[in-house]
């Protein structure tokens, strides 16, 4: 198998330098996370579930699947923001391969949907 570097990185609110580490996303100016932590991954902001606007209303559970060789299964999310209903536009892996463990619990986006930022 091979090994697998230099494709995460996770960030909490202060690095060394005391510079902030936040991260948002929205869609057409409606703002749905807030994240001062989160997972970086193969150029994808991965935002903690608990930094969700309201995710109850704003993930339906999709029947689009993919196997990641190794993150494991994941689970698409329909997204529901002002009225309009965004398909397939978020994915978690709520049981991740042991390599993708530090992204259980947390949701990433469809960047030609959403708007994603790192501040």
């Amino acid at each position: 198998m091979q090994k697998i570097t230099g494709m995460f990185h996770h960030h909490h609110d202060k690095d060394k330098s005391g510079s902030s580490h936040h991260a948002t996303a929205s869609i057409n100016g409606t703002n749905i996370a807030d994240a001062n932590s989160y997972e970086f991954v193969e150029g994808t902001i991965y935002f903690p579930l608990s930094s969700l606007k309201d995710a109850e209303s704003l993930l339906v559970p999709s029947n689009k699947q993919y196997t990641c060789p190794w993150k494991g299964e994941s689970q698409y999310y329909d997204l529901q923001v002002g009225g309009q209903t965004y398909k397939d536009a978020a994915w978690a892996y709520p049981t991740p391969l042991a390599k993708a463990a530090h992204i259980k619990d947390h949701i990433a986006f469809d960047r030609s949907i959403v708007k994603t930022e790192k501040h």
